[in-house]
């Protein structure tokens, strides 16, 4: 008897069809677990996706909004980006939250691990809390142009609600936070 937590998919073969500094793609010739032939393609993220919830002493947070090119739309945000996969995840947290707010943090949580698109993609994501904040400069990339607003956090939770926040790792983070904060697993 099979158990469930065991891969019912078998490859076959496997052929890398695209690749660039961010992702790679593969299509793999696959026996899917009912039995059949078919095939799977399956994005690969070089980095590790890094998402950042700050929180100061009043409850507030911020939010980064840019445009995202694939959507076609524009996003408000968590601060957030990549970081290599063979690097401690916090060092990329701490990173980007000082490029993306010009904020540090002396206390860092992680929140949670996510995987934003497993059905296509192996892409893994971190979240976490960022509190204790000092103020500094941002060091935006040449790729960004920000907008950054600092709210109450309740009200980012209301955005997400409201479906005013769509990126999942923003909306998983800003839900799970409340959560966890209302419980009280997580103090700041």
């Amino acid at each position: 008897m099979t158990d469930l937590y065991d891969n019912p998919w078998q490859t076959v073969s496997s052929t890398s069809v695209y690749s660039n500094p961010w992702i790679s793609v593969r299509e793999d010739k696959v026996i899917n677990p009912s039995g059949g032939d078919g095939i799977y393609g399956v994005v690969h993220f070089k980095n590790l996706a890094i998402g950042i919830i700050p929180v100061d002493h009043e409850e507030h947070t911020w939010l980064v909004g840019q445009y995202r090119y694939a959507l076609e739309e524009y996003s408000w945000e968590v601060p957030m980006g990549g970081s290599p996969h063979n690097d401690d995840p916090l060092n990329g947290a701490k990173r980007e939250l000082r490029e993306e707010t010009g904020l540090s943090a002396a206390k860092w949580q992680q929140l949670m691990k996510i995987h934003p698109s497993n059905s296509v993609s192996d892409e893994t994501g971190y979240i976490y809390v960022a509190s204790d904040l000092t103020p500094g400069e941002t060091e935006h990339e040449d790729t960004e142009q920000l907008l950054i607003k600092r709210l109450p956090l309740i009200d980012a939770v209301t955005m997400a609600l409201d479906g005013e926040i769509t990126d999942c790792m923003t909306v998983a983070g800003l839900l799970k936070l409340h959560v966890a904060m209302q419980s009280g697993r997580i103090t700041l």
